[in-house]
């Protein structure tokens, strides 16, 4: 299981995934916070990032937040 503290900017112009200084990552995404849009976003750009299904994916804390913590089980 890997766990990682991630910046979101939602609203952006184009998704991109990019690693901060401090190894956190800072995720630019075109959603707005609205109803769970950019959580969903961010989860679908994960998956596929790191090749994992969506459902091996769970937002820990910050639901609601910019800074989140998002917990990826890459166990087989």
């Amino acid at each position: 299981m890997q766990v990682f503290t991630v910046r979101v900017k939602p609203n952006s112009r184009c998704q991109a995934i990019q690693t901060a200084e401090d190894g956190s990552l800072l995720v630019r995404l075109k959603s707005p916070p609205v109803d769970g849009k950019a959580n969903a976003e961010l989860i679908k750009l994960l998956s596929k990032e790191f090749g994992v299904p969506k459902s091996r994916i769970t937002i820990t804390a910050g639901v609601s937040s910019r800074l989140k913590r998002v917990e990826l089980d890459d166990a087989s």
